[in-house]
């Protein structure tokens, strides 16, 4: 079936089960555009608060379904790929966190949104990478666990004074990204702007014009004065970018920024998710409840 036809087929089986799509910025053009949302971590979890759908189907990977079923328990949360899922926090485990916790009593955890409902529910509050600096400087602690990216840890241990313990964790789509990347295509394009996700790895980051979420690149690209970009984060952004403001340049800062793990979401997973209701992410609830309240002492945070 052509695509053009399953986008139909889904809009009207939304309809009759009153649901919602939520996309992330990284997966497939196609099913971006059969999506009722496309943001980052955080909008999408504001989505899935704010939504009035009975069904949540969410196009991303299963942390994602995971804190939209956190969040919502009497929605339906559907994941239409049930293996797509993050590399990064399966990089992190209650057992290892536990035991760190034990070694720095006074420190509170502070968790990346990419990790398991499991996870967050042994954490102190959760953040993303737009607002982990205003989180982590919420928090009363002098001492904090930082998990699972030691990359946005060592981030945002540049704009606090609090002491930070990294997690040997990282997001191979930007740990990948080399200095080489970008002085490569600096000498190619002298006059485009970086825009640097806080996932790449530090020395990466000293060659960024800005420091920002997904979603903060996407608004940077449309407010600044330049007209050529690098994009270091997952090359999807960019064709999106590019469709979105078709008088400037965009470069992905490497073709190998791909997450292949968004990429296994497509239109015909959506539909068969669909049809036969599947794949439930439903979180228990002895951990529902407790990552419940790390997730909204998030959002309670002033400026995210």
């Amino acid at each position: 079936m052509e695509d053009r036809l399953i986008a139909e087929e889904i809009k009207k089986l939304k309809e009759e089960r009153n649901a919602i799509i939520l996309a992330h910025f990284y997966t497939r053009r196609e099913v971006r555009e059969v999506a009722d949302f496309v943001g980052d971590s955080l909008s999408l979890c504001r989505e899935a608060v704010n939504s009035k759908a009975d069904v949540i189907v969410f196009a991303g990977v299963h942390f994602m379904a995971e804190s939209a079923s956190i969040i919502s328990p009497k929605k339906l949360v559907l994941l239409p790929v049930p293996d797509a899922g993050c590399p990064m926090a399966d990089m992190v485990t209650v057992e290892a966190l536990r035991k760190e916790k034990e070694k720095h009593p006074d420190a509170a955890v502070v968790c990346y949104v990419n990790s398991s409902a499991a996870v967050k529910a042994e954490s102190d509050i959760c953040c993303t990478s737009s607002n982990a600096v205003n989180v982590v400087n919420s928090v009363e602690n002098r001492e904090i666990i930082f998990v699972p990216d030691k990359n946005l840890g060592a981030f945002v241990s540049l704009h606090t004074d609090k002491k930070i313990h990294l997690w040997p964790g990282f997001c191979h789509v930007h740990e990948n990204i080399g200095k080489e990347d970008i002085e490569e295509l600096k000498n190619l394009h002298p006059g485009a702007e970086f825009l640097a996700h806080p996932e790449c790895r530090p020395e990466v980051l000293n060659f960024a014009a800005h420091i920002l979420s997904t979603s903060g690149i996407v608004k940077e690209a449309g407010r600044s004065e330049a007209t050529e970009f690098i994009i270091g984060t997952e090359k999807e952004i960019v064709q999106n970018l590019k469709r979105k403001y078709p008088d400037k340049k965009f470069y992905p800062v490497s073709k190998k920024a791909v997450c292949y793990n968004m990429k296994k979401v497509t239109l015909e997973s959506i539909l068969n998710s669909f049809q036969s209701m599947e794949y439930e992410v439903k979180v228990p609830e002895h951990v529902r409840t407790k990552a419940k309240k790390a997730l909204d002492r998030m959002l309670a945070v002033s400026g995210t």
